[in-house]
């Protein structure tokens, strides 16, 4: 026969947990905001819109993205980790919200404040030469690197973006040696490259094809884990012959931590479901991208990981912002 304070346990447990179990069975009852840390326009809010629309299809509610850039993606995280833990407050993050934790003072971890949802979609860089540089493929380049050792030069979109981690990813794992050249974004190296200034680079599929394909650029490898169907007859860098560089620019929803679990594995089956439809996929395509998505598990063991080996690459490298 149970005790009275077992009996009263029970009942304060039942009594605490109906809250939650309204919560989850009324989900969604409004539309549902999803922040964004960049401005509109980009990539990152195209990819984030067509996602929405159709994450909002499938939960039957309006899904608006919330553009609030600034502070290295702080001000979004700060209003996502802030809002009610009740499923219609997100906040969708790339890959730099694990790299910048590493080179700046940051309030919010990804994993600390937040509960990851679910990865929605994985982009890759190509390693992209001007063409007076002797290299039709990865072995040639390297070969090149180790006869004339920090004489070549890269471009990035600046100290500590994953353009400049991936060059220092490469040099490691290939036993080369380049010069970093940072600029303020990508796109302001495009014309120093195609005018040979600048000897290569790791740029975004997307952004550096048209001038892969107009032959200012020669495009040697994808940085992804497999081949990609935007450039199929491009090897990985692993294919290659150059072991462990593998890198991926992702995109990914987290809701606030304290979200009820049930409700984080429907947003997560609503993504999977957003991101397999033909004119997403076919959208995703456009930008140099792929759908990607994850149980709400397998993409904070990706979070981890990918965590451990940028701050590894940061320390390695001796990397620090000015």
């Amino acid at each position: 026969m149970k005790s009275t304070s077992g009996i009263a346990i029970a009942v304060v447990a039942v009594l605490a947990a109906a809250p939650v179990l309204a919560q989850v069975q009324k989900f969604p009852n409004r539309p549902l905001r999803a922040v964004v840390s960049i401005a509109p326009g980009g990539g990152m809010d195209t990819i984030s819109r067509a996602m929405a629309q159709k994450l909002g299809e499938n939960l039957g509610q309006t899904v608006v993205v919330d553009n609030r850039p600034g502070a290295g993606g702080n001000i979004a995280m700060e209003i996502a980790a802030t809002s009610a833990p009740d499923g219609h407050n997100l906040l969708i993050i790339s890959a730099t919200a694990v790299i910048f934790p590493a080179l700046y003072k940051a309030r919010f971890d990804v994993l600390r404040d937040f509960a990851p949802v679910s990865q929605i979609s994985a982009q890759g860089y190509l390693v992209a030469i001007h063409p007076s540089v002797p290299a039709r493929n990865i072995a040639e380049l390297v070969q090149h690197l180790k006869a004339n050792p920090g004489k070549l030069n890269y471009a990035s979109s600046g100290i500590g973006s994953p353009i400049h981690l991936t060059g220092e990813l490469f040099t490691a794992m290939s036993g080369t040696r380049m010069t970093h050249v940072p600029y303020k974004g990508i796109g302001a190296a495009y014309s120093d490259m195609i005018a040979g200034n600048i000897d290569m680079s790791f740029p975004a599929i997307v952004s550096s094809l048209p001038h892969v394909r107009a032959g200012k650029l020669r495009a040697l490898a994808v940085t992804l884990p497999k081949r990609t169907n935007v450039v199929p007859d491009l090897p990985t860098i692993v294919e290659a012959g150059v072991p462990g560089v593998v890198v991926v620019n992702w995109y990914g929803l987290l809701a606030p931590l304290n979200t009820p679990r049930p409700i984080v594995e429907r947003l997560s089956q609503g993504v999977a479901a957003a991101m397999s439809q033909p004119e997403v996929v076919k959208r995703l395509l456009v930008d140099g991208s792929e759908a990607a998505t994850s149980t709400p598990e397998q993409f904070r063991t990706h979070i981890a990981e990918e965590r451990d080996k940028w701050t590894k690459v940061i320390r390695n490298a001796n990397i620090r912002v000015q």
